[in-house]
């Protein structure tokens, strides 16, 4: 038997919360362990659970979604982390992405539409709402990045991977196609962020698409 996805919603809004878990309801394999109404709940809760998705309000009261994420990541929180707002700022975007987001969907999309991008994220692709994907690729191009690429020194293994990153392949999908350990995809993927200075793999991706390296 698959073991369902475990879930933790942070949202300072209830019936969001309710929305949400409804919609959640829809689809088999998912089990919401926590709901939080602020950033520091969210975060107590995150390190209780060890959810494999967190789905983050942008805009709460007190401890915002941006350093509710940053304070996950630092604390070495690993859960996929999709940010769920109804911010298209390209400033929030980026800096969520920056921050370790492996999603950022806006609310108003439609209902199996968020349930798309949030089945893609858990395997390792891109979340990412399509209006939004072409900021994210913009602001990329526009600061520094042949900087990046000219210090990255990628070994041809992590260049393939990114190749792989850019055509929105899952871990397991990378694995297969490139014969190695799905552990050892994560170890590479790893890697080849820390030399990109990139936070998180949809960032890497969405610069690599703008690169043509697919």
């Amino acid at each position: 038997m698959t073991e369902s996805t475990r879930v933790l919603i942070v949202d300072d809004h209830p019936l969001f919360r309710i929305g949400v878990r409804q919609l959640l309801a829809l689809e088999t394999g998912y089990d919401v362990v926590g709901e939080a109404a602020s950033g520091q709940e969210g975060i107590a809760l995150a390190r209780l659970h060890d959810p494999d998705l967190i789905l983050l309000d942008l805009n709460m009261n007190g401890m915002d979604g941006l350093e509710t994420l940053r304070t996950m990541r630092d604390l070495g929180v690993d859960a996929r982390i999709i940010v769920l707002t109804v911010s298209n700022s390209p400033d929030d975007l980026m800096t969520a992405i920056r921050a370790g987001s492996d999603g950022f969907i806006l609310k108003d999309n439609d209902p199996e539409d968020i349930l798309r991008m949030i089945a893609s994220a858990l395997e390792g692709k891109n979340a990412i709402s399509p209006e939004l994907a072409s900021l994210l690729a913009t602001a990329l191009r526009e600061e520094a990045a042949s900087e990046r690429r000219g210090g990255a020194n990628l070994t041809d293994r992590e260049t393939s991977i990114l190749k792989c990153l850019a055509a929105g392949k899952s871990n397991k999908l990378i694995a297969r196609d490139l014969d190695i350990m799905e552990s050892t995809v994560k170890v590479h993927i790893r890697n080849l962020l820390k030399k990109l200075h990139f936070k998180s793999r949809l960032e890497a991706a969405i610069w690599a698409v703008d690169q043509d390296l697919r």
